[in-house]
């Protein structure tokens, strides 16, 4: 099915619950845990492994390869690492100095147990993927154990969803710092090759919090309501899934903009699973099914353009971020993205500077009509020639149309710009970019509108 499942493992603390959980299994108060303040967690009450004793880690590290030797999953993701690594809990300030990952709060024995966990499910079973979810960032999460590190594959950054979701609950639309965006999404370009990212991240759709969906379509009642939940949701999407890292999850039903949350049966709800579920009929029609088509022909950006490989480093080019006009544009590899999170403001011919000269191809619109959007640019304006002049600091520019509230994705089909006449890169249809044999409102006027521009009015479809 070309399916990988990652189970989300919770080895950071246990369950309190003396009458299901271990805390007190054998009549005694230290078994498996610290005794004392130290047992607890300063703030939810958890029971925190004894990382030193040796059944501690025998049960453990067991425990983990009987995930994979029972149901073959194919990763881990080590859930709130930063409430094991520290006294404290994580909850202190962190400023990236590196006398706060140095001291007397940190605790080596649940250091080394993740160097053991790391280093025995590599050896074991190699293909094995290990992901990092620690919120105080610590600068050896996905370094190599050999060299110092925790030995993990790839790291969480937490600080892209929560961003957007203090941008959906607090922050005006009209006051989004496109600078704070870019910078938190990119998060530490040294360890960019490593980083995941996620747009939402479970902890917004369980018990306690909102989903992104239920924050935009919750009050929604009007045409221009849903229109505004609609190109947030996909523009929202689609910048964290290609301007930063190598990785990218989602939280199950978010890719369609579920609009429930997910709350698992307890006393509190009088053991109801109403909320324990995801509504898969809403994928029949309406909005919903619109995002999903959206969602899907956005995951064909890596699935068949390896669009998170290019760059370099793991990272785009990010040439434009403009906090006034709220238009960022960035490269990665031929692909060109352009955004305008401006609520009101449409641009008819926005400069945007491009390193190469050719013609620059829409790909993938978030206002198509398919989409949910209102198909403002016409299949006319979907192909663009670059102009020779200096913008961005590159030595050519783009004139694109940019409504509000929408992104495109351009594909560049580069020239020489010393050839009068440049010959076209695609030598038959089957070479242009799998996205022209999408089903989409301008596919056809675009592909023959590059033909007929590019081969002569003697070629046709």
């Amino acid at each position: 099915l070309g399916l990988l499942v990652f189970l989300d493992i919770v080895h950071s603390y246990a369950a309190a619950d003396e009458m299901v959980g271990l805390s007190y299994f054998d009549g005694s108060n230290d078994s498996y845990f610290h005794s004392g303040k130290r047992g607890h967690h300063k703030f939810w009450g958890t029971r925190m492994f004894k990382y030193g004793d040796h059944d501690v880690l025998h049960f453990l590290l067991s425990n983990l390869n009987w995930w994979i030797m029972e149901y073959q999953i194919d990763g881990f993701y080590f859930h709130s690492l930063s409430s094991m690594m520290y006294t404290h809990n994580g909850f202190a300030t962190f400023t990236g100095d590196m006398e706060e990952y140095c001291n007397q709060y940190v605790d080596k024995d649940a250091f080394l147990y993740l160097i053991l966990a790391n280093e025995i499910l590599h050896v074991l079973h190699p293909n094995i993927v290990t992901i990092a979810e620690d919120v105080t960032l610590y600068p050896g999460l996905c370094e190599p154990t050999s060299q110092g590190g925790l030995g993990f594959d790839y790291f969480v950054n937490l600080s892209a969803s929560e961003l957007w979701l203090s941008f959906l609950e607090n922050v005006p639309d009209l006051e989004w710092s496109m600078s704070k965006l870019v910078s938190t999404l990119i998060g530490n370009k040294s360890s960019a090759d490593k980083m995941l990212l996620y747009a939402e991240n479970h902890n917004q759709s369980i018990s306690g919090g909102r989903s992104f969906a239920e924050i935009l379509f919750g009050s929604a009642t009007t045409e221009e309501g849903l229109l505004r939940g609609c190109s947030l949701h996909k523009m929202i999407r689609l910048i964290t899934f290609t301007i930063g890292g190598r990785a990218y999850l989602n939280f199950m039903g978010n890719e369609f903009g579920h609009p429930k949350r997910v709350e698992f049966p307890m006393s509190s709800n009088h053991f109801s699973y109403s909320l324990a579920k995801r509504c898969w009929e809403l994928l029949e029609d309406g909005f919903h099914n619109k995002l999903f088509a959206f969602d899907k022909d956005m995951m064909k950006l890596d699935i068949e353009e390896r669009i998170l490989l290019r760059g370099s480093s793991g990272l785009p080019n990010i040439h434009h971020v403009n906090d006034s006009t709220m238009v960022i544009s960035y490269l990665r590899g031929p692909f060109l993205f352009v955004f305008n999170f401006h609520p009101t403001n449409s641009y008819g011919r926005y400069n945007i500077g491009v390193e190469e000269a050719g013609e620059y191809q829409i790909v993938l619109n978030t206002d198509e009509e398919i989409y949910g959007g209102q198909g403002l640019i016409g299949g006319d304006q979907y192909a663009q020639r670059t102009i020779s002049r200096r913008t961005d600091g590159t030595r050519f520019c783009l004139e694109v149309p940019l409504p509000s509230r929408t992104a495109q994705d351009y594909f560049s089909s580069i020239i020489s710009i010393n050839a009068p006449n440049p010959t076209n890169r695609f030598t038959n249809h089957s070479a242009l970019p799998c996205y022209f044999n999408r089903p989409c409102s301008h596919a056809k006027e675009l592909v023959r509108g590059i033909f007929l521009n590019k081969l002569g009015a003697n070629e046709m479809l």
